[in-house]
């Protein structure tokens, strides 16, 4: 869950809220009176990227949809029928 704190706390726990973020994966808000903004760790940023890339890619819904029908039908390959591993 993340934590909102305020501009001033933000500033005054930098280094603090750094560490967390980085090393525990805290995510922050930074509140302000002209909005918000919110902290977390390069690792999560380059992550929701790769998410966002993802989910944005065109047909990826309607593969999703595919594969589970497919799954649910039993129209599956082996293990083995995939590297053929024998």
């Amino acid at each position: 869950m993340m934590q909102t704190i305020t501009a001033t706390n933000a500033k005054n726990e930098l280094l603090d809220l750094l560490r967390a973020t980085i090393r525990e994966h805290k995510q922050y808000r930074i509140a302000s009176e002209e909005g918000g903004a919110v902290l977390l760790s390069e690792e999560e940023y380059e992550s929701l990227l790769e998410t966002v890339e993802l989910l944005s890619q065109p047909g990826l819904y309607e593969s999703i949809k595919q594969a589970d029908l497919e799954i649910k039908d039993g129209d599956t390959l082996s293990m083995d029928d995939v590297f053929g591993e024998e």
